[in-house]
């Protein structure tokens, strides 16, 4: 699958590069394109002559130019088929022998990891924290609870979100995972009662579950949260705590709206059940909506308790591995405490990274979500035309939409489904308990033309498996996100 721009898009994405001499500003604004994945790996890219043409310059500048994309390890000259992307190293070295087992394919789509490329501007943000990092060197470069800059720039998005904030409420961790393990270690012990959602973050549930306590399925369906059913399992069971996601929930993609936050909230406070919300996909709003009011208000409103867990991950970049968490001044010393048995902190870089990310949020954040919001349009019309018996709702943001399959197929789907190629993560993933053998996670986070290849494939192993083809064992897969 060779993937193709045309020399408009490039000149439109390039910009007013630097033109003094304009084959060098040329060559780093394509460079910038490529490492962003704005331009993606293995695109052929315009001919010498046609973007000449499209940027009204010489044609020695663009031959210079890729010239040094070639050198500097960003492109590559194939004989008689034009000049193509590619990084330093070579693909391989996007991935993981644990993640993608079958590294050496490259026509495999992974859509078992609900995680984007970077946006436009996370190059720069790394190379002007670069510069910002040698003040930092000549101290230790421990900061368990992050770098006091990065916590007040974290606390000013929550007071600006309705839930105010002090820097010292703010521990900055690696990940939202990490987090969670934070809040688990303090808050919970052997033989308590949580409650996660079913279907749920698998590694949030197994974080719990590996602290010895007893997890309990709160059940979401695809319409939204039984609160009824929930505040009945609080009652009888007495949780400790109770773990969700109400902002574009993983897999659903359901947003709880302000009067079930509300309603919710006066539940778990009058039993005394600290709630940790994961707020992981909170910022991708895709369709410009208001937000809800964060959870952790309307529980604090309630006179209850609340941990919010946020990150960078899936709004921005997996690779950044930087995430927080916002709690009562009350439990910060208890999560320090448990903080220090799991990890020492946090990469002073990774942090002077997002610090520079937050004082531009809102441009990178826009980026990000016009680009995801495309392909999830992609996907639910390459859906609806080549698995029209397979019924899902839009989400309004969030990464994935979770498919409703007419018989409980998804696991044997899922292993027919990695033989052509695509991976994919089946609906029992994401049980407590089990079930969701009728569902199947679809993440909208490839480009567009990959999501629409990866449909057709999904719609021959779907023929396949309904024609009674015999079902083969799923290969074991680590799902991260």
């Amino acid at each position: 699958m060779t993937r193709v721009i045309s020399a408009t898009r490039v000149a439109t994405l390039v910009g007013d590069f630097a033109r003094s001499p304009a084959y060098a500003g040329l060559a780093e604004a394509l460079r910038l394109l490529v490492s962003d994945g704005r331009i993606p790996y293995g695109t052929r890219l315009p001919s010498e002559r046609d973007l000449t043409a499209a940027l009204a310059v010489s044609r020695t500048t663009v031959a210079r130019a890729y010239a040094d994309l070639r050198e500097r390890g960003y492109a590559e000259a194939r004989r008689g088929s034009g000049t193509f992307t590619r990084l330093p190293g070579g693909r391989a070295r996007q991935l993981d022998r644990v993640l993608t087992p079958r590294g050496g394919d490259d026509d495999q789509i992974d859509l078992n990891c609900a995680a984007t490329p970077s946006p436009p501007g996370l190059m720069a943000a790394y190379e002007a924290a670069v510069a910002d990092l040698p003040s930092y060197l000549s101290g230790h470069g421990y900061f368990p609870a992050g770098l006091p800059a990065l916590q007040q720039a974290i606390a000013a998005t929550y007071d600006a979100r309705g839930l105010p904030t002090e820097p010292e409420q703010v521990m900055v961790t690696p990940g939202a995972l990490a987090a969670t393990a934070v809040v688990a270690q303090a808050c919970t012990g052997p033989g308590d009662r949580v409650l996660v959602e079913t279907p749920g973050y698998p590694n949030a549930m197994r974080t719990f579950d590996r602290r010895a306590a007893r997890v309990i399925g709160a059940p979401v369906d695809v319409d939204g949260w039984d609160l009824e059913g929930l505040g009945a399992t609080v009652r009888q069971t007495a949780p400790r705590a109770v773990y969700l996601v109400p902002d574009f929930q993983n897999p659903t993609g359901n947003l709880m709206p302000d009067p079930d936050r509300e309603r919710l909230a006066g539940l778990l406070a009058g039993a005394r059940t600290l709630c940790v919300v994961d707020e992981a996909h909170q910022a991708l709003a895709l369709e410009g909506q208001a937000m809800p009011r964060p959870l952790a208000a309307h529980v604090e409103a309630a006179g209850g308790e609340a941990v919010t867990i946020g990150s960078v991950s899936k709004a921005i970049w997996g690779g950044l591995r930087l995430g927080w968490l916002r709690a009562p001044r009350a439990r910060m010393d208890a999560l320090a405490e448990a903080r220090l048995t799991l990890d020492l902190g946090v990469p002073v870089l990774e942090q002077l990274v997002v610090l520079r990310l937050l004082g531009g949020a809102e441009e990178v954040l826009a980026a990000q979500r016009a680009r995801v919001r495309e392909q999830r349009d992609r996907l639910a019309a390459a859906v609806r035309a080549q698995l029209p018996d397979w019924d899902f709702r839009l989400p309004e943001g969030g990464l994935a939409l979770w498919c409703h399959l007419p018989e409980p197929l998804a696991t044997p789907l899922a292993a027919e489904a990695d033989t052509r190629g695509v991976v994919v993560a089946p609906g029992p993933v994401f049980a407590s308990d089990g079930g969701f053998g009728s569902f199947v996670r679809i993440p909208y986070t490839r480009p567009p033309e990959e999501l629409e290849e990866a449909v057709s494939r999904l719609a021959e192993a779907w023929a396949a498996v309904r024609g009674g083809q015999a079902p083969r064992e799923p290969r074991d897969r680590v799902l991260v996100a």
